[in-house]
């Protein structure tokens, strides 16, 4: 195949543009390209970001999203010592293999994530005016993405704001 010397010279001009902008991707945030948000050396969410939602974390402090949808692709996380509806406080992988019926994820996610309340909050589930929920992968992440991960979440009963992280609040 060949080429024209004009068509040449637009496709190594192009090859030295995208050259330059991944090379200057040094000097640009990182969240820019992640999907993630600020955070500072301990992992911990500096300012208010929209997030992918496989870049949700441990510890992340969010805002309710769209709660008319069965499948989130992004998120909005907050510092905790922000306004904010839930925190993620526990996250486990569920065993390799075929995708699990509905029951079968309800419950490993229900004995892990009602254990482990008990142990962030510093109260089981049911003496606590917090409660939780939990995402799982879909059908179609678990074989395109390999996503087995399962997600623990609390808030407050009330639907109130929390202000702070929960982890060792006892309430």
């Amino acid at each position: 195949m060949s080429s024209s010397p004009l068509r040449r010279g637009f496709a190594m001009t192009g090859a030295a543009v995208i050259l330059a902008a991944l090379l200057s991707a040094c000097s640009v945030p990182a969240n820019l390209f992640s999907g993630d948000a600020q955070r500072d050396e301990a992992g911990s969410v500096t300012e208010e970001s929209s997030i992918d939602i496989f870049k949700l974390k441990v510890g992340d402090c969010k805002l309710v999203d769209d709660q008319n949808s069965e499948q989130l692709s992004d998120t909005n996380v907050v510092p905790c010592d922000e306004p904010h509806d839930e925190e993620v406080y526990f996250e486990f992988d569920l065993p390799e293999g075929d995708y699990p019926a509905e029951d079968e994820i309800v419950a490993a996610a229900e004995e892990k994530c009602a254990a482990e309340f008990a142990t962030f909050v510093g109260v089981a589930a049911e003496e606590s005016a917090l409660h939780y929920f939990y995402y799982w992968p879909t059908s179609q992440g678990w074989t395109e993405l390999d996503d087995r991960l399962i997600q623990c979440v609390l808030y407050a009963e009330d639907e109130s704001k929390l202000d702070a992280s929960m982890k060792g609040a006892k309430a």
